[in-house]
């Protein structure tokens, strides 16, 4: 035993000798390899420091501290005399990333993916990270359908430790979905099912209809359709049970297997209700419309949920919660439902604040605010709030967000967000012709100097015209929004000596107007005018006009008054996508007037959004002029004219409807328009989005259809081109148009071709026009 003791004490002395010999006190530590990183940051992270005692397995702690930082590449630690030597390889940092050959995806979607992953432009080169993300780039394309898409990642060095990532894409060709098959669906067939489906089977049509193709998306929404086909209909234990993408050998062709468990019907035996709703309950059961003793409805289930949600949200318990459990009788094919209420916590609006709106000031946003601060936060309110924002047509969107603000748990800020566009026009002209110079000025803004008032100021001269007119809009004259406009104009025209019109008229006048909010979507209008009008007559004035200055005179003072009722639901001020707006006025002069007569008019605008982005258009006026009193004739520069890009595409402007006539050969060869007495004008817009262009909210397309023309009643036996109203006597045109927000206001384009048109009609292939839109 003594001999045994003896050795073991011996090994022990050795095996401590030698530890000794391997550990050592760090009495400096330098630090080479460094660029960008700081030496700090690395002895921040450090286990030891001067003065500590390390050895081999210190070693293996200092690695891996320094590796978890994730700012190296490569750490070697060595050691001079009792100095720690540590050489460092940085990681380089992603210069540039350069993708090319992405169509189906676009470059903003693919970088916010990788950078998602934590690659950026700025970022750290991983490695590991680059090894697999050309199999994810391909995996989301897999999921688009283009299954035979490759993806290579290259990398270039660059000096200062910088490298260039290049992501060269080939996304190959869709795959086409060949076959969808159903199994084990007895209640519905193939057709029935697949009729609801986005996905579409390929067939011959496929090369004219856009379709939707195969994606993972398309598949999971078919999936929730085809569930919700089963549900509706009292299959409550409904299931899909697997789906199968099967591709072919050339990567061309896709079949599509779904197997499905229909179950049975189920019928509703009892709806009960749960949940910490105090006061609320009477309100939260007067939603709820499942019928008992009737088949299961899914849909009305989920409608009587969001119902609820709707209402607790708009009552400030903006993370209510509604769920519903089942409780199943097998025997008798029933369910039970129970829904649990959860109002959660009821909050308060703490501060509203307006991001981006860098031109119009705060208050003209604030008065639109249908959600006040310090009152409980209501959904619909806000969503209101953003309606009218977007109808202001000031901004090309408008969102808001619910911020919680610190250390409260019942309060948030609402933050508006809004992306400012053109609201107005501007426009001159200089020029010198056979009727001598002319120059003209023209503004118009809804928003003047961020203020959410609409100005406009017109000046023109020539040797034959000069217009000076002035027009001011005050939306909030009062604080209940109670607007009043006002303006001033001038007119004076010699256009006969020019052969170039049917009439000449001097004339100067005023105008007040008052706008009153009914409700949210409708106003009423009214407004004054005062207004003198002098006609002259010479060798070339029209017969009309004769007939008229020798029936009521040259020389009139009128005072008219107008009403107006208007019911807007548009989404937008600007290119709306949903809504309508109906607007009906009427104007009359009143008495102590030399002239009576009134102006009917009813203009109609209606917009629905259709599948694949499509919106349809429909636009429609109907105009009339009448007399009363002991006027006879209506004077002429208050008829109707219709066409051009306001009203008849593919006509030239004004140019449809009754034309001048002359008692002598002196009148010119091509009759100008003189006007009428009634008017229906409209028209049916295809409207397209143009999503390739840089900003697809500023221009939008369409493919039109316009109709309309001008009528008169007691047409005289000399009048040309001149018809009582009559349907077979409207004109059309057909073709495409385009209009593009701009600076100088709204730029209008369009191609057309006109049908049902008369020899007495001008038209027009080409036709543009700024301050037009649809």
């Amino acid at each position: 035993m003594k001999s045994i003791l003896f050795i073991f004490l011996i090994l022990f002395s050795s095996l401590s000798l030698s530890q000794d010999e391997d550990s050592w006190v760090i009495d400096d530590i330098r630090i080479s390899g460094l660029q960008r990183v700081s030496a700090g940051s690395v002895f921040a992270v450090m286990p030891l420091g001067l003065g500590d005692l390390i050895n081999a397995e210190k070693f293996k702690e200092i690695t891996l501290s320094i590796f978890e930082t994730g700012k190296f590449d490569d750490i070697k630690l060595g050691r001079d005399g009792n100095a720690l030597l540590i050489d460092l390889v940085e990681r380089p940092t992603i210069d540039e990333i350069f993708i090319e050959g992405n169509k189906q995806i676009k470059t903003d979607a693919l970088l916010d993916g990788l950078k998602k992953s934590g690659i950026s432009e700025g970022s750290l080169y991983k490695r590991s990270v680059f090894e697999s993300l050309s199999v994810e780039l391909e995996r989301q394309y897999s999921s688009q359908g283009k299954y035979s898409a490759s993806v290579e990642v290259k990398t270039e060095n660059l000096p200062k430790n910088r490298i260039k990532l290049s992501v060269i894409i080939d996304e190959g060709q869709s795959a086409s979905l060949m076959k969808i098959n159903i199994v084990g669906n007895t209640v519905f067939s193939d057709e029935e099912i697949i009729d609801e489906f986005k996905l579409k089977e390929k067939n011959w049509l496929s090369v004219f209809s856009r379709g939707s193709g195969y994606s993972r998306e398309n598949l999971k929404g078919d999936l929730e359709t085809l569930e919700s086909i089963y549900k509706n209909n009292g299959y409550l234990k409904f299931d899909v049970l697997s789906t199968i993408v099967s591709i072919s050998k050339d990567k061309k062709d896709l079949f599509l297997t779904i197997k499905v468990n229909e179950g049975e019907v189920y019928k509703v035996n009892e709806v009960k209700l749960a949940g910490d709703l105090e006061e609320k309950e009477l309100f939260v059961r007067s939603l709820i419309a499942i019928p008992i003793n009737e088949i299961y409805i899914e849909g009305i289930l989920k409608a009587t949920e969001d119902n609820i949600t709707y209402l607790l949200e708009n009552l400030g318990y903006t993370n209510a919660e509604v769920s519903t459990s089942k409780d199943i009788n097998e025997e008798d094919k029933t369910v039970s439902l129970t829904l649990f209420v959860d109002p959660g916590q009821r909050t308060m609006v703490n501060r509203i604040v307006f991001e981006g709106n860098e031109r119009t000031h705060d208050v003209v946003l604030r008065r639109e605010m249908r959600q006040m601060e310090k009152s409980w936060v209501s959904n619909n309110l806000l969503e209101t709030s953003k309606l009218r924002l977007n109808r202001l047509g000031f901004f090309k969107n408008v969102d808001y967000e619910k911020k919680q603000v610190p250390g409260s748990q019942d309060e948030v800020d609402i933050v508006f967000t809004v992306e400012e566009q053109y609201s107005g026009s501007i426009g001159g002209s200089l020029g010198y012709g056979a009727y001598g110079l002319s120059l003209g000025a023209n503004y118009s803004e809804k928003n003047a100097f961020g203020t959410g008032n609409s100005v406009s100021v017109g000046i023109n001269y020539s040797e034959w015209r000069q217009d000076i007119s002035f027009n001011f809009f005050d939306p909030y004259f009062t604080i209940d929004g109670i607007g009043l406009g006002y303006g001033a104009y001038y007119r004076k025209t010699d256009y006969g000596s020019f052969n170039i019109a049917a009439y000449n008229t001097d004339s100067y006048g005023g105008n007040v107007t008052f706008k009153l909010p009914i409700s949210e979507i409708e106003q009423l209008g009214l407004s004054l005018e005062l207004d003198n009008t002098k006609l002259k007559t010479n060798l070339y004035s029209s017969r009309q006009l004769q007939d008229f200055y020798n029936s009521e005179g040259f020389n009139f003072d009128t005072i008219t008054a107008a009403i107006s009722w208007a019911e807007i639901t548009l989404d937008r001020g600007i290119f709306p996508t949903n809504g309508m707006s109906n607007t009906i006025s009427l104007n009359f002069t009143l008495p102590g007037s030399n002239l009576n007569y009134g102006r009917f008019i009813h203009d109609l605008k209606l917009f629905r959004p259709l599948p694949l982005g499509l919106i349809f258009g429909y636009r429609s006026r109907i105009g009339a002029l009448f007399t009363y009193g002991d006027t006879e004739t209506a004077p002429p520069y208050q008829h109707f004219y219709a066409g051009g890009m306001r009203s008849v595409r593919g006509f030239k402007q004004n140019y449809l409807g009754p034309k001048a006539s002359y008692n002598t050969g002196f009148g010119p060869s091509n009759p100008r328009p003189i006007g009428g007495t009634y008017s229906l004008t409209g028209g049916l817009d295809l409207i397209i989005p143009l999503n390739f262009v840089p900003d697809p909210r500023s221009i939008r397309g369409s493919v039109f259809l316009d109709y309309g023309n001008v009528f008169s009643d007691g047409c005289k036996s000399y009048e040309v081109n001149c018809f009582e109203f009559d349907f077979s006597e409207l004109r059309y045109s057909i073709g495409v148009g385009i209009t593009w927000i701009t600076a100088l206001g709204p730029l209008s384009f369009a191609i057309a071709s006109v049908f049902n048109d008369s020899p007495n009609d001008r038209t027009e292939t080409f036709q543009f026009e700024i301050g037009t839109q649809f």
